[in-house]
């Protein structure tokens, strides 16, 4: 894991009552995605994810009044099953440089008792792209996001 830098770094920690194999599935079957991964009323209207190193990781998003965010391609940057995802958009599929992006995810799962201590860490190349992601609204909406990952992990 990387190191924490609050200069640059965004992070969201949680207790998730489900076991890290589940959310893993969450993360990486993109008809799951779909039902969990931007806070409501948006809609993420198209997903793909090869979970692997090298494979894509991309989300479309729609807002309530037919705004969209088609997004980039990413690059999955690291897939250890139950374990560890992290994924970037500076890079898209196969490592190939972008040119630019925004933010690097790295989401690991650790079990804890009879649950999943969930942690996203996401780092910014610059202090600017974090505060922009704040301003953007990370805490609230990684936070519902993992509410509504942790609802929809418990029905599976």
């Amino acid at each position: 894991m990387t190191d924490f830098d609050p200069t640059l770094d965004l992070r969201l920690e949680r207790m998730i009552a489900a076991r890290p194999e589940t959310l893993w599935r969450c993360w990486t079957d993109p008809e799951l995605i779909k039902q969990w991964f931007c806070p409501v009323p948006w809609r993420v209207w198209h997903a793909e994810v090869d979970a692997r190193p090298g494979g894509i990781f991309l989300t479309a998003m729609e807002g309530p009044d037919g705004e969209r965010h088609d997004g980039e391609p990413g690059c999955v940057l690291a897939a250890e099953p139950g374990r560890l995802f992290s994924f970037t958009d500076s890079l898209s599929p196969g490592y190939r440089p972008r040119g630019s992006g925004f933010m690097t995810g790295i989401i690991s799962f650790t079990a804890d008792g009879d649950g999943t201590r969930y942690l996203a860490q996401v780092l910014h190349g610059t202090a600017e792209d974090r505060q922009k992601h704040l301003e953007m609204g990370f805490e609230e909406g990684w936070g519902i996001a993992a509410d509504q990952l942790a609802a929809l992990a418990a029905t599976l």
